[in-house]
C-alpha cells in the first residue's frame, strides 16, 4: 500500500494586521462584529487568493470577545495556505493565555472571639 500524509504541506505563509473598522462602520451597531468577520474573511480570500478560508477558534474569540456592538479595529493574524488551496487564520501571537495554577494556601485557623462576660 501507498504511504499517505497526515499533514497537508505548507506552500505559504504570511502575517498580516487585518484593518476591520472601515468595513464595520459601515452597518448598524447591532451588526458589527458580524460584518468584521466577513470582513476578515474577504480580506484574506482577496490577499491569499483563495475562497476557501478558515478561522481558528481564537481568532473567532478575539473578535467576538466585547461583542456584537464593539469588535476590535484590526487584528494581527498569520496565515497559512496549503497545497489545496485551503487558508488557515490563526492569531498571531498563539499563546494560550491561561492562568498558571496558584498553589493552594493552607486554611487560616479562625482566631476565637474575645469573650462577652
Amino acid at each position: 500500500m501507498a504511504k499517505k500524509e497526515s499533514t497537508p504541506k505548507t506552500v505559504i505563509e504570511r502575517t498580516y494586521n487585518v484593518p476591520l473598522r472601515k468595513e464595520f462602520q459601515k452597518v448598524p451597531i447591532w451588526r458589527k462584529t458580524k460584518k468584521a468577520v466577513k470582513a476578515l474573511r474577504e480580506f484574506l480570500a482577496k490577499h491569499m487568493k483563495s475562497e476557501d478560508v478558515k478561522l481558528s477558534k481564537e481568532l473567532n474569540e478575539k473578535v467576538w470577545q466585547n461583542g456584537i456592538r464593539n469588535p476590535p479595529h484590526h487584528v494581527k493574524v498569520t496565515v497559512t495556505k496549503d497545497e489545496k488551496g485551503v487558508v488557515y487564520a490563526d492569531l498571531f501571537d498563539k499563546e494560550v493565555k491561561t492562568r498558571a495554577e496558584k498553589p493552594k494556601k493552607a486554611a487560616k485557623k479562625p482566631t476565637p472571639a474575645p469573650k462577652k462576660e
